[in-house]
């Protein structure tokens, strides 16, 4: 979602504000803008569009700064333009970036009417006049931006700068991720560090509340409260690499899908090992809690929460009584916490701002312990979290999540079997084994790439489609309706079979496409008495199906998909993959933006 950059250095620091906002386009926006100090003169250059479009304005203004700060917007407040990108600035003065929705806004903006032209329709630049209101009254640029936040509601994360003081930044987080980077007469700011990579691997993660000085020579952090603090220096390892480089392929969603086999293998490693489940990575007190463990409350968001829904199914087969929730939906209502209940976030950033509200408010309840599901440890929702169990998955730069979901669905699973050895519930080792062969199992289905690419043209055109499941497969059928439409853009419903009856069957006819996802075994064979129902009806049906089920019966007009023969246990995992790439190749032949889906972005930051 929204990327800040910002950093006080000796050198020109242009170039580096835009490295880290290219750094950060797999994120999703619309606008982006940079403000530099230069000779206490305040520079502001904002563009539409992509960083490229403003770095090409950047160099032909000539404009450089040892002070500044940069910005990609995602529209909240007013529609994608130049006006309502950032940097918002004030009286020629004041200048700030913003992430977050200032819930207090018109409030403010009301007070502040009569004495300053607001130029945006966005809840940002009122923050931006709000400090220098303040600074006005006493040339403080501090005790400014302390009385300013001090009047916010909601969540932001802010880098600000004052062109009378061009050595010096303010950067402030409540309810937004940000970073301070260290260097050596340099420091920085950002919403992710992996913006700063290039420059820096020093981290600090500024906790909830936090304000921070910067300046070339030091910075100071104050708590929550107003009282100095210090926060531990983290540094970061990973890549430093955009993944850039996609590999030689079309796109990055296409390099993520084909990356599937190395990360599940990455995600099981230490975890499943010569047949045996592996706990020396385990802190021996999370083990105890899911041997306590009577209750499962999981809390998720898209795709994440879709992994919630297939692991509820092997979860409750282990007699744990298991609930899933949107969290948005847990965040604003009466919550009844079960005796002995674990909590359980999912999320791929770990800075997804539903999620993490929900944690915060989940953390004041009486429940047993909180882990997280994760593929980012430096993030907000691991370190707000007692216990985390991280996906391996690596950096995921398309924005429609493929490899960040089948690595949570393999870690949920482990939980489950953590959960069956921690209660000495047997486990078949053929379970075990299973998850030892899903790296060659999905590496045998990308093979199937040439015949998916048929089904998508058969889809293209069409105006909806409805997917369908049974069991695990169900949340499957939800995942596979989500890609469709996040990257065609065609209407996509996901219902169970049975609820076919209650209501679904209206929407049947010869021009809507009926994707189904059929496993082996007692709920295949009723899923295909579904699809007789759909057949009879005059609808099109395409079918996933297990090679073991007999799909002989819906007519040669009909498309099959054989998936081959796929362990029950791991069919969840295997099947969404051939649903990834139909999504896929339909897009590619539709020539929407892959990688960046209109109106979507990477990590939400905001509710």
């Amino acid at each position: 979602m929204c990327g800040i950059v910002g950093g006080v250095a000796e050198r020109n620091i242009a170039p580096i504000l835009l490295e880290g906002l290219k750094r950060l386009e797999y994120r999703g926006y619309d606008s982006a803008g940079v403000g530099l100090i230069e000779k206490n003169t305040l520079h502001i250059c904002k563009a539409a569009g992509k960083v490229q479009v403003l770095a090409d304005k950047v160099k032909a203004s000539k404009v450089r700064g040892s002070t500044g700060i940069a910005h990609t917007r995602w529209a909240t407040h007013g529609i994608p333009s130049e006006k309502n990108a950032h940097p918002h600035a004030s009286s020629e003065e004041i200048a700030l970036v913003h992430n977050g929705i200032i819930e207090n806004y018109l409030e403010i903006k009301a007070e502040l009417a009569s004495k300053y032209e607001f130029k945006s329709d966005t809840d940002s630049e009122v923050i931006a006049h709000l400090i220098h209101f303040y600074y006005a009254q006493s040339q403080d640029f501090a005790a400014a931006v302390k009385q300013a936040i001090s009047r916010l509601k909601g969540a932001y994360a802010l880098a600000v700068i004052c062109r009378n003081n061009p050595r010096q930044m303010f950067a402030a987080s409540r309810g937004a991720p940000l970073v301070v980077g260290i260097g050596i007469g340099e420091h920085f700011v950002a919403s992710d560090s992996f913006a700063l990579l290039p420059v820096t691997r020093q981290f600090i993660y500024l906790e909830d509340g936090d304000l921070a000085e910067i300046s070339r020579e030091y910075f100071t952090i104050w708590d929550k409260n107003g009282k100095e603090t210090e926060r531990q220096v983290q540094e970061i390892l990973q890549e430093g690499s955009t993944d850039g480089a996609k590999a030689g392929y079309s796109h990055f969603m296409q390099k993520e899908i084909y990356e599937q086999p190395s990360v599940i293998a990455a995600t099981l490693e230490g975890r499943i090992h010569a047949g045996e489940i592996q706990t020396t990575s385990i802190a021996p007190q999370f083990l105890e809690r899911l041997k306590a463990a009577e209750h499962i409350q999981i809390i998720a968001c898209g795709t994440s929460y879709h992994a919630g829904l297939v692991a509820k199914y092997r979860l409750e087969e282990l007699g744990i009584s298991t609930a899933v929730e949107v969290a948005s939906e847990y965040l604003y209502r009466q919550n009844a916490v079960a005796k002995n209940s674990l909590f359980i976030s999912i999320s791929q950033s770990g800075e997804t701002a539903d999620t993490l509200a929900a944690l915060e408010k989940a953390k004041k309840l009486p429940y047993l312990d909180y882990l997280t599901i994760c593929n980012v440890a430096e993030s907000a929702l691991v370190r707000a979290s007692n216990f985390a169990l991280l996906t391996r998955a690596g950096r995921e730069i398309g924005v429609a999540s493929t490899k960040a979901f089948t690595s949570q669905l393999v870690v949920l699973d482990f939980l489950a079997m953590l959960i069956s050895q921690a209660k000495k519930t047997p486990i078949k080792n053929s379970t075990i084994t299973a998850y030892g062969n899903i790296p060659a199992e999905i590496k045998r289905l990308l093979e199937l790439n040439e015949e998916i690419k048929k089904i998508a043209n058969e889809i293209k055109d069409a105006k909806s489609c409805m997917f369908l499941g049974r069991g695990a497969a169900y949340p499957i059928a939800c995942e596979a309706a989500l890609k469709l439409k996040e990257l065609t853009y065609i209407h996509a419903e996901s219902y169970p079979c049975g609820e076919l009856k209650h209501g679904p069957l209206a929407l049947i006819d010869k021009t809507m496409p009926v994707i189904a996802i059929v496993q082996a075994g007692e709920l295949g064979e009723k899923t295909m008495n579904n699809l007789h129902e759909v057949q009879a009806r005059g609808g099109r049906l395409i079918v996933f199906a297990d090679s073991r089920v007999n799909t002989n019966t819906i007519g040669e007009e009909n498309i099959v998909l054989s998936l081959g023969v796929c362990q029950e246990e791991i069919f969840p995992i295997l099947s969404i993959v051939p649903l990834q790439l139909l999504a896929y190749n339909c897009a590619l032949l539709k020539g929407t933006d892959i990688d960046q889906p209109r109106n979507l972005a990477k990590s939400v930051t905001v509710e």
